[in-house]
């Protein structure tokens, strides 16, 4: 695009006109900033089915179980989730504690959550989440 100058001499100033691609980086600057939060939320995840991993090598760890009544097992002993932290406790001034949470898929994210929440207030420092081997 040519600007002529006027005055009687035949110059061409040749010189880019940068405001309308300043307009069309700023229309597509706010498209992705209203477009970048909708995606993150249309993933879907199945959680509980994993390929099989080969365990660590550690002593005998206590394993923690939720049923699909969201019931809470230490080893196969029912406990109340109230009393679950100070058990947790007690048994890691015993020495260092290595932690299996095992959930049902049935139980609700929330439980999960709640039990791990209380697992971190314990001090255990070593938890493995397991699940079964799928496809």
């Amino acid at each position: 695009m040519a600007i002529s100058t006027g005055g009687g001499q035949d110059e061409v100033l040749s010189e880019i006109n940068i405001t309308p691609l300043v307009d069309v980086m700023l229309v597509l600057l706010v498209v992705f900033i209203i477009t970048a939060p909708m995606l993150t939320n249309a993933v879907k995840v199945n959680l509980p089915k994993t390929a099989a991993t080969a365990p660590l090598q550690q002593k005998k760890a206590v394993t923690v179980s939720v049923d699909a009544k969201g019931l809470v097992y230490i080893d196969r002993q029912p406990v109340a989730v109230g009393s679950l932290e100070s058990e947790l406790k007690a048994r890691h001034q015993q020495g260092e504690l290595s932690l299996n949470l095992q959930a049902d898929e049935g139980v609700s994210y929330g439980v999960v959550a709640k039990i791990m929440a209380i697992i971190e207030r314990a001090g255990v420092d070593h938890l493995s989440v397991l699940t079964t081997p799928g496809s």
